[in-house]
């Protein structure tokens, strides 16, 4: 396969769970890359989630899907990280932290070392905590890593205010902002559609106001909506990935929000959370920093300050 992948890009899957494999299922589908591995400690549920998509891209995209192990990852121009237990009816993202961090410390070391120069996006939960792990245990560069942060929440805030106003999810500029969980928020001044601002047009248009808390709130359970009633949230977090993958395979330059290490940025230091970033085959090529409100810098900072109280209790 390494020489095949000379002149084709390779994405390797770390966890061949739910995510892991829906993930791989997405890449293949959209042809986003020519090459897929998808490594997990149950060689045979990767093997054969690997075995059950590859009989199928001969009515799809030509790309090649293994199943590896860690050594298996070199040369790959990005590595997906979904390793971890998953979020269970009922409990939160953080409930998570230290479990998953240590599954992170023991792994991701390991992967650094077969693939130092490859980008990584981690999805595995609490995204923020494990992305701020990865740059504590490895030697990456924060370019290099990339958590789907709140990449997610920002699709599905544009799908909520488009469903409000009538319109694509695509004609509407919203963002989350933040920790990928509860202490996420919405910069509403930031909030417009083609250019003007949310309540002016939907003053224009004669749509009713916008409840802002309710929206907020909406967002942030929408995963765990989905989880009680189908017990594990898969697809939207795949086409998010790919979106990523494929901005970084195609030096796209787009602008999502995802989580990575803030420095001296509007007064957070040393903390992991999403925020407008340009995404570019070197990873993130540079941070953005829109000019927000006081309240908005308010709740950015009181949302760092949550997620540096879990780093403080996590045993790294």
């Amino acid at each position: 396969m390494s020489e095949k992948n000379k002149n084709g890009t390779k994405i390797t899957i770390l966890g061949a769970g739910n995510v892991g494999a829906t993930v791989a299922y997405t890449l293949a589908v959209a042809g986003t890359c020519t090459d897929v591995v998808l490594v997990d400690i149950n060689k045979a549920k990767a093997k054969g989630e690997a075995m059950d998509i590859r009989q199928g891209v001969s009515f799809g995209q030509n790309v090649e899907i293994i199943d590896g192990s860690y050594e298996d990852a070199k040369d790959s121009d990005i590595v997906v990280v979904t390793l971890g237990l998953a979020r269970k009816p009922g409990q939160t993202r953080l409930d998570l932290a230290q479990a998953n961090v240590n599954i992170i410390k023991e792994v991701m070391p390991q992967i650094a070392r077969f693939a130092p120069d490859a980008i990584y996006v981690v999805v595995s939960n609490p995204v923020d905590i494990l992305t701020y792990t990865i740059l504590k245990c490895t030697d990456l560069t924060p370019q290099q890593v990339i958590g789907s942060g709140t990449a997610l929440d920002t699709s599905r805030l544009r799908s909520s205010i488009a469903d409000h106003v009538g319109l694509s999810p695509n004609s509407v500029h919203a963002y989350v902002f933040g920790e990928h969980g509860d202490s996420s928020f919405i910069p509403w001044s930031l909030t417009n559609i083609a250019g003007i601002p949310m309540e002016e047009y939907c003053a224009d248009q004669d749509h009713a106001d916008i409840d802002e808390e309710e929206i907020i709130d909406e967002v942030r359970k929408a995963g765990s909506e989905v989880i009680k009633r189908k017990g594990a949230t898969f697809y939207a977090i795949a086409m998010t990935v790919n979106k990523i993958c494929d901005s970084i395979l195609r030096d796209s330059n787009n602008i999502i929000t995802v989580s990575t290490l803030i420095n001296d940025r509007y007064g957070i230091n040393d903390v992991c959370l999403s925020m407008p970033c340009v995404i570019g085959s070197d990873g993130i090529v540079r941070e953005v920093s829109p000019k927000l409100t006081d309240s908005e810098v308010e709740k950015l900072q009181n949302s760092a300050k949550a997620l540096r109280n879990v780093i403080d209790q996590i045993e790294f």
